[in-house]
């Protein structure tokens, strides 16, 4: 089981208002930021729900290579609303909200480019 997850970006601070917008509808939202003075290199936040941050970025600069990463939505209503607040604060699309039978009968899905081009999906695997 993965506790936590963490990549590095360009602009810290327009990344940090993209995600605090477009995870929002997944009820994830900004439980920590630690200061570049309390890291030794640069800023880093953490996003997350119910009061752990599992999701984080860092300022240590853009990454040669983008990461992919899914975050569990309830249900397809809020997959189609992070897609359209991810879209609203900036990011690009990489396949709108739909069914993805390729991978399974109920696997509905949205994925975004974020501003650094990582591939951010929401995903809800349970019918209708």
């Amino acid at each position: 089981m993965i506790d936590h997850i963490g990549f590095s970006v360009s602009d810290y601070e327009r990344a940090k208002a993209f995600y605090q917008a477009a995870l929002a509808p997944l009820d994830y939202g900004l439980i920590m930021e630690v200061p570049a003075e309390v890291t030794g290199h640069a800023p880093a936040a953490g996003f997350g729900a119910n009061g752990k941050p599992d999701f984080w970025i860092g300022g240590e600069g853009a990454m040669n290579k983008p990461v992919h990463i899914a975050i569990t939505a309830k249900d397809r209503a809020t997959v189609d609303a992070f897609y359209k607040a991810a879209m609203a604060a900036g990011g690009r699309d990489n396949g709108a909200p739909g069914i993805r039978a390729h991978y399974h009968p109920n696997y509905y899905g949205a994925f975004v480019l974020d501003p650094d081009g990582h591939n951010i999906e929401a995903v809800c695997h349970t019918p209708g």
